[in-house]
């Protein structure tokens, strides 16, 4: 398979790295970037062809995956139309529609949709992915290939929860580090050194997240093991309750889950929906 990223960021990179570290060879994956800095970090750092020119660098490309901001997706997707017309596309930029993306790409057909999320930068990603309709079996599963190799992945028969997704875990991490952030503020604030408040507020993090994937229990009922009645963690809570973070939170993601929606309607106009 070989591949060819437009974009030479922080996810494609990760990209690009789980693929080489699951045995894809190195000579088989390019990248475009129009930084030259940023070429010439990947080449040394994946031993991989990295271009600027586009038409050089798709020659023979099988999968293209486009990690460009939303907001230059058209503009850099138009003039690959006549590049990518035999190639499977899949595109990784939040709230871009695949209808959007289709006719940017003159009519193309073989997209596919997804959204990683920053952990995928340490190989411990989730990323949500939506196929068109007419997408080759082969097809699902080069794309799930190039996606797994940074994490888990979920597929989704319906487009529009790719929006909810971005909002759930694509924002997610950054959910968990504010929360981090609050447990370190509390720390020091109790006494704690920062070095001391970071130790306490990421082991916990990360203690709490490792019992509740290896349990079969709920997130609710793991909560309610931890809260004896009249304790410590209930007085904590009847705080939060009483602050409504609950539903404070849930209210949050709706709200990126609009602005993904958002995203959309601005980059792509008037173009037909899928």
């Amino acid at each position: 398979m070989k591949v060819v990223f437009v974009g030479g960021g922080n996810m494609a990179g990760a990209l690009v790295g789980g693929l080489i570290a699951q045995g894809h060879a190195p000579a088989d994956i390019r990248v475009i970037d129009p930084d030259e800095g940023q070429r010439a970090r990947l080449s040394e750092r994946f031993q991989v062809e990295a271009h600027a020119d586009a038409a050089t660098a798709l020659a023979g490309a099988e999968v293209v995956v486009l990690a460009v901001k939303p907001q230059v997706m058209a503009a850099v997707a138009k003039p690959l139309a006549a590049l990518v017309s035999d190639c499977l596309v899949v595109s990784v930029a939040a709230g871009i529609r695949a209808a959007d993306l289709s006719a940017w790409l003159g009519g193309h057909r073989r997209i596919v949709r997804t959204m990683p999320n920053m952990p995928a930068l340490i190989g411990r990603g989730i990323s949500a992915l939506a196929a068109t309709p007419d997408l080759s079996a082969a097809d699902r599963e080069h794309a799930q290939q190039i996606l797994a190799a940074v994490g888990e992945t979920l597929w989704v028969e319906d487009e529009a929860l790719i929006d909810a997704v971005t909002a759930v875990s694509g924002s997610g991490p950054a959910y968990v580090f504010y929360f981090i952030e609050a447990l370190e503020r509390a720390a020091t604030e109790l006494g704690f050194t920062p070095a001391q408040a970071r130790q306490l507020a990421l082991a916990t993090f990360r203690g709490a997240s490792e019992l509740a994937a290896g349990s079969d229990e709920t997130a609710a009922r793991l909560r309610q093991r931890v809260t004896s009645p009249g304790g410590t963690t209930a007085a904590a809570l009847a705080v939060l309750d009483e602050r409504g973070a609950a539903d404070t939170m849930v209210e949050a993601v709706h709200a990126a889950c609009r602005r993904s929606l958002e995203l959309g309607e601005q980059a792509g106009g008037s173009q037909p929906k899928a």
